[in-house]
């Protein structure tokens, strides 16, 4: 490598992260958790086909907020503890929320098995109820992760270590889903945040995503979703 070439890796190591990427997938799951609140009560009784439908698309909702979780567990959340005495109690609670929200996630995956075979009324109600209280809990971390942890990262996380978290969720996701995570972004993204995020993205990733993905992630939305066309 040469002296320049160093110094301009040195220099992106200490360059202090934009953390504007983080809101656009916070509305996804606001978006995703919203909807399943909505559309899980809307099932009628004995339509299993519904029920498998919106259960599949629950545990890949699960899936992924998983994958955001954990990522932050394990390199947002230590590096925050390490070096912000002040805050320690918030990133703490942040930790504590987390758990609350894995096990409201828990809880509608042990009913849905059920609810997949029978369509049962009475199940379908005990998710719905379970999916409000995971709204519910999500919606209060995401906005207090957004007013008080993104400035915290902004100010006492390099660039390199905030890209860390969005390579840990492209490498533990399934390869078979990483296509329908992108299109959840881009369908919440503005003109300028699309344009942000496929120009990040390798040009097979985008071509992929323009002769396949896109069609495939507007089928998969418009069946979770009871429409049609």
């Amino acid at each position: 490598m040469t002296p320049a070439a160093h110094g301009a890796a040195h220099g992106a190591a200490h360059t202090r992260p934009d953390t504007h990427d983080m809101l656009v997938v916070h509305r996804v799951f606001r978006r995703e958790s919203r909807l399943l609140a909505e559309l899980v009560p809307a099932v009628s009784e004995g339509d299993a086909g519904r029920a498998r439908v919106l259960a599949g698309h629950f545990r890949d909702y699960a899936l992924g907020l998983h994958h955001h979780h954990s990522a932050e567990d394990d390199l947002l959340w230590p590096k925050l503890l390490a070096r912000v005495d002040l805050e320690a109690d918030l990133v703490l609670r942040m930790e504590a929320q987390h758990e609350t929200i894995s096990a409201t996630l828990d809880q509608v995956a042990g009913l849905l098995p059920e609810w997949e075979r029978t369509a049962a009324a009475p199940v379908r109600d005990q998710i719905a109820l379970a999916l409000t209280g995971h709204r519910a809990a999500l919606v209060e971390h995401l906005g207090e992760e957004e007013i008080h942890i993104l400035p915290l990262a902004e100010e006492h996380l390099t660039a390199d270590e905030w890209a860390e978290l969005g390579g840990r969720f492209a490498t533990e996701t399934p390869k078979d889903k990483l296509l329908y995570f992108l299109g959840a972004l881009l369908e919440e993204a503005t003109p300028e945040e699309r344009a942000e995020l496929l120009g990040g993205l390798p040009l097979p990733a985008r071509l992929v995503w323009r002769t396949v993905g896109r069609r495939k992630y507007a089928r998969r939305a418009r069946q979770v979703r009871g429409q049609s066309g």
